[in-house]
């Protein structure tokens, strides 16, 4: 989002507080919304709207609806020393994802690594969020999830995997971790609804009307291209592949192209979304201290290497962290599809409304 056309912002705190009402209200326990909340609010933060605060209204109609439990009795069983599965229960996935990641983060602590395949699951929202939590605590962390079909195979005509992120972070001594967070389609399917609710044409080779042509209107939008476009597909496809047998085949989850679609009708059938989750300690492959060295090499050559005119060479994650902290300091922008979504749950749920700071 470019935030210089946006001019209603909130504070963090408000944001958080808003949420936390409502999802409380909706039926979600303490854990639940603690994590929900703590996902949405760093994707918006870091300027990943697509899989932020706009995604609250869709996960309150699923808890309305019974698709998610409010309160999920999410069960871990350790497999090896260093893999595990967790019955998410049919809860927010965000639970399900910090949860496992925990998990991973233990066991990789004792054995070096750690993996966690999760299912019965839900949306989870930004894949991003899960590998940065084991940066910030010294670990490697990666996550991935399968969804519904929304991207079209390389020369397919109709949809059949998800959008399937790939997410990577790796700590960086003194300062803000490396972070990696990708659809392997062009384009995430939300950011195809948030340019459509604010009036924007799409990029061209990202997505595909009902009969596989490309378009840039979102309104005919059936179908996302996957990562490489039209001639270069194959590329994305096969990364969208992968992320599809990590993340239901080792869980026993059905396949996304069976899955429910996200947005309905359905709200009270659960949707058995499977997630994999990955955490290594640096330390156990190296002596300490060379992870960090090298990578700290490796980020400084990177950021020193020439850029073509008027822009700038960035590693994986330094958008993210600007716009953070652009956006704690001013506050988090609201666009007029979100400010009226926002005041009509308020409405709703009678609560009081997010306030406008600046």
């Amino acid at each position: 989002m470019n935030d210089t056309l946006h001019d209603f912002r909130v504070a963090t705190e408000d944001l958080e507080r808003f949420m936390r009402e409502v999802l409380a209200a909706a039926g979600a326990d303490q854990a639940s919304a603690d994590a929900a909340i703590r996902a949405l609010v760093t994707a918006s933060r870091m300027g990943t709207d697509s899989h932020g605060l706009r995604l609250l209204p869709h996960y309150l109609k699923a808890l309305e609806g019974g698709r998610i439990k409010g309160a999920p009795r999410m069960v871990f069983h350790r497999r090896l020393a260093a893999t595990g599965f967790l019955d998410a229960d049919d809860g927010l996935g965000h639970l399900a994802g910090y949860t496992a990641m925990e998990h991973a983060m233990a066991m990789a602590g004792e054995a070096g690594m750690g993996a966690v395949a999760v299912g019965n699951s839900s949306h989870f929202g930004a894949a991003g969020c899960y590998a940065l939590a084991a940066a910030e605590r010294g670990y490697i962390g990666m996550a991935f999830c399968n969804s519904d079909p929304f991207v079209l195979l390389h020369q397919g005509a109709a949809p059949f995997h998800g959008t399937n992120p790939i997410a990577f972070a790796a700590p960086v001594a003194g300062d803000a971790p490396y972070l990696l967070d990708m659809a392997t389609s062009s384009i995430p399917w939300n950011r195809v609804q948030q340019y459509g609710a604010i009036g924007r044409e799409l990029p061209d080779q990202v997505a595909a009307d009902a009969v596989g042509r490309v378009t840039r209107t979102p309104a005919e939008v059936a179908a996302l291209l996957p990562l490489g476009g039209s001639d270069f597909g194959f590329k994305g496809a096969g990364l969208g592949g992968m992320v599809e047998v990590l993340s239901s085949a080792l869980a026993g989850m059905q396949n996304g192209f069976r899955l429910l679609p996200m947005g309905g009708p359905d709200m009270a059938t659960p949707r058995g979304i499977g997630h994999f989750f990955l955490a290594i300690q640096p330390d156990a492959f190296v002596e300490e201290g060379t992870f960090a060295r090298c990578l700290a090499d490796y980020l400084a050559d990177l950021r020193s290497r020439p850029a073509i005119e008027g822009a700038e060479v960035l590693a994986s994650g330094d958008r993210e962290w600007r716009c953070q902290a652009r956006r704690d300091a001013l506050g988090i922008p609201l666009d007029a599809a979100n400010r009226q979504a926002y005041a009509e749950l308020a409405r709703e749920y009678g609560l009081c409304p997010l306030s406008r700071i600046g």
